[in-house]
Parts: C-alpha cells; sequence; structure tokens
C-alpha cells in the first residue's frame, strides 16, 4: 500500500498546550525598570505552570525545629517505597508526587557543621543555589551511613504482601532478567521510561552529547504521567551515498489508527533501496519531493509535548529521523532476554499477539504494521505486569519452565531493614566512602582512598543505584594531619578552638558600634533605641576617657543592617551619633555576603519589617540626619517626646498584627505568610512577610520610602527561615580568655580550610549534574559534639529535575 499525504491531515489530533497564559496582577507601582518588571512576570508564568515534578516542603512551624537521624530516614523511607509500600508521609515535611522520584542520594560530610556553611556561605555557591529546601539537623553518635541501610520499615499490611510475593515467587522467576529489571507489581507507563542514562547506554540520540548537535528536538514536557498517550512509530531506510537514510516513516496513536505515512526523498544518492526489508522501490520514490526537514516538522506538530513514543529498537528509527525525544519506551528492552539479547519484533508479535508480520509473502516490511504491533506490545506489557507477562510466555519465548520445588521449611520472618526491602523489590543499593562499619553487604561497598577518587569511580557507572549513600570526609581528614601525633583529646580542643573562631565571626556579623552617647546613657538605654531595628541578645558599653561608646550585637542580621540604615546620624540631645560595622578580617567580605543571603532562594520572597514605637522618641534628639536627610527643625539640644521626622513612631494601638501587615503589603503582591516572632505575652516588635513570589518583594522595596512614611522600615530577609536567630548558629560557650585574639582574626589554618570548602563544593555540584532527573538528593553536614555541647548540622534537600541539574 502507498503511503498518502493526507493520512497525517485527516487524523491530526489537537495539540495540547501545558502552558497557560500567565496572568499576573495588576501592578500599584509601576515605577521599576522594564527588565525587571519582564523578568517578574517570567517568573510568575514558571510558578504558574501545572508541574507534576516531585518536590519537598517543609512547613513552616516544623522549618525551624531540628531534625534527627531518625525523621530523616522517615523521608527515605517515603521516597523510596511511598504508600504503595505502606509507608506514610514523613511528619516533618511533604515530599510532592512521590510516585515520580526515579531514585535516591545521600551525601554524608563529615566534621562540618551549619555554622562553617554560613562562615563560607559564599564559597559554597553549589549548595546555596542549588537546594531549596534546608533545615538543622541533630549530630547523631550512630554511623549515619549504617543507620540508614539498617533502618527499620514500619510495618504495614502492603509491605508484607510484597515479602509474601516475594517468598512465593519460585527460584525460575526470581532472577528472570524482566523481573529482577521491573519487579513484580503491575505500574503504570511511567515506570518503563528509559532513563537518560539508559538512552545513553542503548545509543540513542540524547541532546548535548556528541554526534546529534544537528539533530531536531521535540518539545517534550518534564514529567509525565501514567495517562499520558502513547504512539508507536517506524521507520525504513535504503543505503545511500551518507549510509542508512530515511526513506519512509509511519506513527500510530495509542488506538492503532494512522496519523502519519509519508515516503521520504534521500538527500543523496541512492546505492541500494534494500526493498527486501523496507518495501522500497525506484517507482515510489520517484514523484516523492518530501524532504527529511518536512517530516520533522509534521512530527513536531502532531505530537503532543506530553507523547510517549513506542517502538522496536528505537533508537535505530529516531537516528534515521535526527529527531531527539526524551520519552521513550523500547520493546526490545520491555521483553529481555539474558546477557543483552533481544527478541525480534516478529517474534514477539507471534508470540505474545497471536499476529503475523514481516511475512515472505510480502516484499519488505510494513512500518504501519510494525509500529501497531510495538504499540500493542507495549500496551499488554503496561496492562498485564511483568510477573504476569513472564508466567504466560516462560516457555514458548524464554524456553524453560516452572519445575515443582521441593517442600522446604517455612521462611523465617522477613526483614525489615530498608536495604533489605529495596533488595527484596530489585532495587540496587550502595555505599562509597572509606573503609568503615557499614550494615550493608560488602558486594554493596566500594572503598576508596579519597573523595576524589570515589567521586570519579561513581560518576562512571553506567546507572546510579536506587538508593546510594556517599561518605565524604576529605575535609576532616584535613584537619587530622596537625594532630595526627597527638591525643585524641589534643584533636577535640583543636577542633573546639576552630568550631569558637566560626561562631565568633558569625556573632561579628550581627554587631554594631555606636556612639558617641551622652554620658550618663546606660546600657537599659541603648538597648531601648536599637531595638526598635529587631530583637538585641546583648549590649557592652565601651567608657572611653572622653565619651561613651557601645557594641550592639543583634540577634538578627537584619537588625544590624537597619540599625546602620535607619539609626547612623541620629540625634540624641543635639549630638549625633554614629553606627558603623566592626573591621576585622573575618568582615572583609561581609556586603558580598549579605547581598547573596538576600538572594538566597529560601530568601527571594521573603521581607524583614519593623514598626518604630513612641519609646523610640523618649531616646530621640530634635534635629539630626538619617542617611543625610533632615530629621526635623527643632533647634538643637531639644529633646522631644514623639518623633515628626522621616522616622513617624507607631502609635501604641498599632502594634504589629498580621491583620495590619496584610492590609499595608498586599498592595505590593499576594502576601502567603506573616510571621511575627514574639515570646508569649509580648508583643512582636519585628515580622517576617513571605509574598506569593519574589515580584512582591521587588516591589515593596522599591516603595521604602512611602513605607517609612508610615512607621515601617524594611530590608530584604537575611536570616534563613530554617534559623530562630544568626546567633542561633554560635551555640558553643565564649571562647577562654587569652583565645581572643584567635577567635577573632582568620588565622593560617583558616585560610587553609577556604579552598578544601571550594574543592567539596565543586564536587558536591558535580555529583548533583550525574544525578538521574526525578532524583531525591539530600546532603548532611553532620555536625558534631563538642565539651560544650553540640554543634549541629545541616541538611539539604532538593528533588532534581533537568533545570536544575544544568546549574
Amino acid at each position: 500500500m502507498e503511503p498518502s499525504a493526507a493520512a497525517a491531515t485527516s487524523s491530526r489530533k489537537k495539540r495540547r498546550n501545558s502552558s497557560p497564559a500567565a496572568h499576573g496582577e495588576a501592578k500599584r507601582f509601576k515605577a521599576e525598570r522594564e527588565d525587571e518588571g519582564a523578568t517578574a512576570t517570567t517568573a510568575a508564568a514558571a510558578c504558574a505552570l501545572p508541574s507534576r515534578l516531585p518536590r519537598v516542603s517543609v512547613p513552616l512551624d516544623r522549618l525551624q525545629q531540628p531534625i534527627t537521624l531518625n525523621e530523616l530516614t522517615e523521608l527515605l523511607h517515603f521516597a523510596a517505597l511511598g504508600r504503595t509500600g505502606g509507608v506514610s508521609q514523613p511528619s516533618w515535611c511533604r515530599l510532592h508526587h512521590q510516585k515520580n522520584v526515579k531514585g535516591v542520594n545521600v551525601v554524608i560530610v563529615e566534621d562540618l557543621s551549619q555554622s562553617h556553611f554560613y562562615r563560607h556561605y559564599l564559597t559554597l555557591r553549589h549548595l546555596r543555589t542549588n537546594y531549596s529546601s534546608r533545615v538543622t539537623f541533630t549530630p547523631s553518635p550512630d554511623n549515619v551511613a549504617s543507620e540508614i541501610f539498617s533502618s527499620e520499615v514500619p510495618k504495614s499490611d502492603s509491605l508484607s504482601q510484597l515479602h509474601k510475593e516475594n517468598s512465593e515467587l519460585p527460584k525460575a522467576l526470581k532472577y528472570h532478567p524482566v523481573i529482577t529489571k521491573f519487579g513484580t507489581q503491575r505500574r503504570g507507563l511511567t515506570a518503563y521510561l528509559l532513563t537518560q542514562e539508559e538512552m545513553v547506554g542503548s545509543h540513542y540520540p540524547v541532546k548535548g552529547l556528541p554526534g546529534f548537535e544537528e539533530f531536531a528536538s521535540t518539545e517534550s514536557v518534564d514529567s509525565v504521567t501514567d495517562s499520558s498517550p502513547l504512539y508507536g512509530l517506524d521507520c525504513e531506510m535504503c543505503l545511500t551515498e551518507k549510509g542508512n537514510e530515511l526513506t519512509r516513516v509511519s506513527l500510530v496513536d495509542s488506538d492503532g489508527n494512522c496519523v502519519l505515512d509519508d515516503l521520504v526523498k534521500p538527500e543523496t544518492r541512492i546505492l541500494n533501496y534494500l526493498t527486501k526489508f523496507s518495501g522500497i522501490t525506484a517507482g515510489m520514490l520517484g514523484p516523492i519531493t518530501t524532504t527529511l526537514a518536512d517530516v520533522q516538522a509534521k512530527l513536531k506538530a502532531l505530537l503532543p509535548r506530553d507523547a510517549v513514543l513506542v517502538g522496536h529498537s528505537l533508537n535505530s528509527d529516531l537516528k534515521a529521523l535526527k529527531l531527539i525525544h526524551r520519552l521513550v519506551i523500547d520493546t526490545s528492552l520491555l521483553y529481555r532476554k539474558e546477557f543483552g539479547q533481544r527478541f525480534k519484533l516478529k517474534i514477539l508479535a507471534e508470540m505474545i499477539l497471536r499476529r503475523q508480520i514481516q511475512t515472505e509473502e510480502v516484499m519488505g516490511h510494513n512500518p504501519i504494521e510494525d509500529a501497531v504491533a510495538a504499540l500493542e506490545l507495549a500496551q499488554y506489557f503496561i496492562r498485564t505486569g511483568p510477573r504476569q507477562v513472564v508466567e504466560n510466555h516462560l516457555e514458548e519465548l524464554w524456553g524453560y519452565t516452572i519445575e515443582e520445588e521441593s517442600t522446604e521449611p517455612p521462611a523465617p520472618e522477613p526483614s525489615h531493614r530498608f536495604a533489605d526491602i529495596l533488595q527484596t523489590l530489585g532495587r540496587s543499593v550502595a555505599f562509597s566512602g572509606k573503609r568503615s562499619d557499614v550494615a550493608l553487604d560488602l558486594s554493596n561497598q566500594q572503598w576508596h582512598n579519597s573523595d576524589k577518587e570515589m567521586l570519579a569511580s561513581f560518576r562512571r557507572q553506567t546507572k546510579c543505584p536506587f538508593l546510594s549513600v556517599l561518605q565524604f570526609s576529605s575535609f576532616s581528614d584535613h584537619l587530622k594531619p596537625c594532630v595526627l601525633q597527638r591525643q585524641q583529646q589534643q584533636r577535640q580542643q583543636q577542633q573546639q578552638r576552630q568550631n569558637q573562631r566560626v561562631c565568633a565571626n558569625l556573632r561579628d556579623m550581627c554587631a554594631v558600634f555606636a556612639g558617641p552617647f551622652p554620658a550618663a546613657f546606660t546600657a537599659k538605654e541603648v538597648k531601648r533605641l536599637f531595638r526598635c531595628c529587631g530583637p538585641v541578645r546583648k549590649i557592652k558599653m565601651l567608657n572611653t576617657a572622653v565619651r561613651v561608646h557601645a557594641e550592639v550585637e543583634f540577634k538578627l542580621l537584619e537588625g544590624a543592617r537597619l540599625a546602620l540604615k535607619t539609626l547612623n546620624g541620629y540625634s540624641l540631645q543635639g549630638q549625633s551619633i554614629k553606627v558603623h560595622r566592626p573591621v576585622n578580617e573575618s568582615l572583609l567580605d561581609l556586603d558580598l555576603t549579605l547581598d547573596a543571603l538576600a538572594s538566597d532562594p529560601l530568601n527571594a520572597s521573603h521581607l524583614y519589617a519593623v514598626k518604630l514605637k513612641p519609646s523610640v522618641a523618649e531616646c530621640a534628639g530634635s534635629s539630626a540626619k538619617v542617611n543625610g536627610r533632615t530629621l526635623d527643625s527643632q533647634r538643637p539640644g531639644a529633646t522631644s517626646s514623639k518623633i515628626t521626622n522621616g522616622l513617624h513612631p507607631a502609635k501604641a494601638s498599632d502594634d504589629l498584627s498580621e491583620e495590619t501587615l496584610r492590609e499595608t503589603f498586599g498592595p505590593f503582591g499576594a502576601v502567603e505568610i506573616v510571621v511575627l516572632p514574639a515570646k508569649p505575652g509580648k508583643r512582636a516588635t519585628h515580622a517576617y512577610i513571605k509574598f506569593g513570589s519574589s515580584e512582591g518583594r521587588r516591589a515593596a522595596l522599591s516603595s521604602s520610602e512611602h513605607l517609612r512614611t508610615e512607621g515601617y522600615v524594611i530590608c530584604p530577609s537575611l536570616t534563613p527561615p530554617h534559623l530562630p536567630s544568626w546567633v542561633a548558629l554560635t551555640t558553643t560557650s565564649v571562647v577562654a580568655e587569652g583565645d581572643d585574639e584567635e577567635s577573632t582574626h582568620t588565622s593560617s589554618q583558616d585560610q587553609e580550610v577556604e579552598p578544601m570548602m571550594g574543592k567539596l563544593d565543586r564536587r558536591l555540584g558535580k555529583l548533583f549534574r550525574f544525578l538521574p532527573d526525578d532524583t531525591l538528593s539530600v546532603v548532611v553536614l553532620l555536625g558534631c559534639n563538642s565539651a560544650n555541647g553540640p554543634l549541629p548540622g545541616l541538611c539539604f534537600m532538593e528533588v532534581k529535575s533537568g533545570s536544575r541539574g544544568e546549574k
């Protein structure tokens, strides 16, 4: 039958559009730059896209509570097994669309705490930008890697059923190539899509790989569902001067209807029509003018964005089409044979579909017939499930039968260890790191002498294990030579001093120096003045021979930033005070750090706000300039009980409340959450406002002068949401007397640590990019237990998608 060019037009389905128009809210303030407005609109549109990509989120009321090792394993159990395995959502976070998670990777970093992360925040670019969830981790005395593998999964009926099915599985099936690959459970089509690694291994055209630069690419979505449409595809080729070139392409929809069947004129001279196989003759191609580019355009127009292509050894067809398509099911890899061998499509159609194709009576293959056969083979496999397919066709396809097995004693109680359950389900588990006591079979462990060697070995794998745990120890090894010949106690003391230096540097970020104050000014009065910018942790009066100054340490980074912005140049009894930061080595890059914290993905839509109170006026002078602006025109030396100059304090009845904050900041953009940190029985002095998008925050910041007239002073959020305060990082006790100089200045060892941090971050970035899409990636800085108490660690979480993997 000669193909008809009208077939594609008559059967063409309407193309799906998964990108709804972005309807932005009306802007109250339109003075933003055009490029900022365009960026904000794009971001809003991206947020509006419906998506079933798996992702992790932590509720706000749980975010500031540290998680334990047990709670971390809760997340890992649910990510790997889900509700179908009888595992509930974790108690402290939510993993959305768990069914689409394709793997779990955990990286454990020894001897680093969250204080180290924020001390070297600028260096750790990968960690701070690629992970959208971050929570404090409680140090564990146990071997974390070992506990992950040996943790007990809660018993459930679903899990018991899985164990029962596995124990009842005949030996002939347990190691069958189909069962070991796909398990025994019947699952949706997404379970049988080829991963990118499998496509590379099977020589599929993949975007970005050498040799495929000139290939066209369909506009596939990032994620599909089990209800996405299947399309069967088959092509025929002839031998030309360039090799095998496309001469015919056929596409059928999920009902087997032909939607495209075109002959194609090769670009170069044909040497052999291969008529015996292709069915193509010189007479058929004589009048044809359709080119490869024409066919590519037709396919791209016909296929919905979530279309899944099905074919038998489909890599050859896509290469002939010079087309890249990410969503593929290959029937030659569904019906697997031992040692990588494959069944011919003709054999599968005869044995399973009971249909004769590619018969000798007909000259050449019919690509429509072959496309339909591949489609129906895939639909049968998905509908029936791998175990039933194997049992139904074990003898005729694979050539052996299930023999009666001798009666054996009852099997022991099945193991509920996490690693054992995954292996029972046919999912691979692996540990990589230095040799240690890990509760896992030795065959699943790889030991390496360095992080570099371990990472290189892990990335050489053709397929990433379903659950992989990597332990990075180079940083802790770097600290050991200094005390290698000393006692363990000396090493702990050295580590403690280093932690104290880190904590002291972090505390310095919250400190400002202020003065001169009037001679009788007290610490209590200084605190009353400065707490209008945020909660104050400590006041230290500095009485010099002539004037009185103070060191003010805030609990929040935002407090110090607003104090510089608001109180520098403030007048007290006719005397202007100066507010400035300490100057030492550790703060030389502070401005860069604060800018990076303000643009941290965790803070992108958060705003910090305070409202000035009448208590400020009691200490306020009458004539001063705030950042160069005159506050009022009263005579010098006068005092005032209220401020009528650019600092308008709130009335006593205008305390911060969620209602007033939503009313004030709502016009800038949708306000999702308002947080008013305050002790029980106390009124809130500051607030965090989370907008629906970063656009709302930008609009508010651009109108800070307008908000100032209403008594509000604002700045971007700087303290990460998982920390109740910045000084929560500095949990160790004050440095012992005599160590002050060492603790407040970067030592030679600190300078050696910075490059180590850079190497660690680059390795973590390379590992993240290697992971398959839809893999849950977890990085744990373990923290440690010291003589002065535990140093909390930090847990990063992200489900990798294609866009994040390119960072």
